[in-house]
């Protein structure tokens, strides 16, 4: 067998096979063997029937299988063992019909290569990063938000912002009398900083301990079963009976109260032995906004990057379209041929970008190990359980959450890929010389909303 290059252009060519009988005539017969012992054939028992007939029935099939198959493994091998950079996968090119009589076959197959790239991620390449300034209104807010979350629940006699309202609850008839039989709560606990209706929630404004206040329970949520049902302390099958007014008489307030900066406070937060005065704890505040604004300004390195490679290697790669086409129309079948060129116009920049992204993870060596999509999945799982309201228990279930994200096969893709951007990012941003600036939020807001009209721009010129 003789396998072979043909450029036809500069990034298309045949990879040309020519086998002759010595390279399929024994696995033809081993076919032949395996069809006559497992087939029932008519006439004959199976595993008895001589090879004269079996080749009269099937030899021909078989061996135009057995060639196209031989032909495309070796097409195949071939882009493997000489490193060629291709596109998709190699088109058979028919040219004329196989005369399968004959002895010696030459097929011939398609492809496209990859442009080559010259790319350069050193110290002679400059990339912006912008690192937000944080604010003294930052620090505040987060003091503050600090202040609440190391606060603790505490009873009043006064209604307060966000306070929680105890009491005893009792369903009214139409006179607003206690209802014969009506719905009680003995503990009721209401919130009227979330009651959908601002009209209820203001009837609580200026209460006192031993005030009773008259509410419509429906007008509280709109009417939402589940809400109903745990305010009052019913099943949802009787949620219908508790239409009209409620009086409640406010046996107690709980409001959060938010803690007094100082050693417990600073405890509480950061632990043993880390913090021990104000000035202290004003740089961890700042240290904690810091880290938490940096994967703003990752993200804005990102697109920024992700700009400069497109522009510098991808604004005059060409690609071999006339290959990309064929390859189109083979792979998708719901693909027309009058729809192919607007098809492939809108490919072409990912295209380019998956050739300059692999390109630039070859020359940083970037690659990803299990450790790195384990550790993505672990973080995702810290942020579905913040989203959920139930970051305090994130130490205890993110392990487990992480393993049941990985065990979705599409999941598992999708962080394979997110963990392949990350790397592939971080390794540009250790390459490249950093032109690092700090800006205000206000100024970091604005670049990112320009970024967004310019792709907005580029995406209404291209249509």
């Amino acid at each position: 067998m003789e396998v072979t290059l043909e450029k036809t252009s500069a990034l298309e060519g045949d990879i040309v096979v020519k086998i002759q009988e010595a390279d399929y005539a024994d696995r033809v017969k081993k076919e032949l063997k395996n069809i006559g012992n497992t087939r029932q054939i008519p006439g004959f028992r199976k595993g008895h029937v001589d090879m004269a007939q079996l080749q009269k029935r099937f030899g021909l099939p078989v061996k135009a299988d057995v060639l196209n198959d031989i032909a495309s493994d070796a097409a195949l091998k071939y882009i493997q063992d000489n490193k060629l950079e291709v596109l998709g996968q190699p088109i058979p090119k028919v040219e004329e019909e196989i005369d399968l009589k004959n002895t010696d076959f030459t097929f011939r197959y398609e492809i496209g290569f990859a442009p080559a790239v010259d790319m350069k991620l050193d110290q002679s390449v400059t990339l912006p990063f912008y690192n937000i300034e944080v604010s003294d209104k930052m620090i505040e807010d987060q003091i503050n938000d600090l202040k609440m979350r190391a606060g603790e629940q505490v009873p009043a006699q006064e209604y307060a912002d966000r306070a929680l309202v105890k009491g005893h609850i009792v369903q009214l008839n139409e006179e607003g009398q206690p209802k014969e039989d009506g719905i009680t709560v003995d503990e009721g606990i209401l919130a009227p900083f979330l009651f959908k209706s601002k009209e209820e929630a203001a009837k609580f404004e200026n209460t006192k301990v031993g005030d009773k206040v008259v509410f419509d329970a429906f007008a509280t949520c709109d009417g939402n079963e589940a809400e109903i049902s745990s305010m009052l302390h019913i099943d949802r099958a009787d949620v219908e009976k508790a239409r009209g007014n409620f009086e409640i008489e406010i046996k107690e307030f709980i409001v959060h109260q938010p803690a007094e900066l100082g050693e417990e406070m600073y405890k509480k937060i950061f632990g043993e032995d880390v913090v021990h005065n104000e000035e202290e704890f004003r740089a961890q505040v700042v240290n904690m906004i810091t880290r938490a604004l940096q994967p703003n300004s990752r993200q804005l390195f990102t697109r920024q990057a992700e700009d400069y490679l497109m522009d510098t290697y991808g604004a005059n790669m060409e690609l071999p379209e006339a290959f990309l086409r064929k390859f189109l129309l083979r792979t998708d079948k719901e693909l027309k041929e009058d729809a192919v060129d607007e098809y492939l116009k809108n490919a072409i920049p990912g295209i380019k970008w998956e050739i300059i992204e692999n390109k630039a993870a070859e020359l940083l060596k970037v690659e990803v190990k299990e450790e790195d999509v384990k550790a993505f999945a672990h973080q995702m799982a810290i942020e579905q359980l913040n989203s959920y309201g139930m970051g305090h228990m994130a130490d205890q279930m993110a392990d487990y959450l992480a393993k049941n994200i990985l065990e979705d096969k599409a999941q598992h893709r999708q962080i394979v890929r997110q963990a392949f951007n990350a790397n592939l990012m971080q390794a540009i941003h250790n390459a490249v010389n950093l032109d690092e600036k700090t800006v205000s939020l206000d100024e970091f807001r604005a670049m990112v909303q320009a970024l967004n009209n310019n792709s907005e721009a580029a995406e209404a010129a291209a249509e």
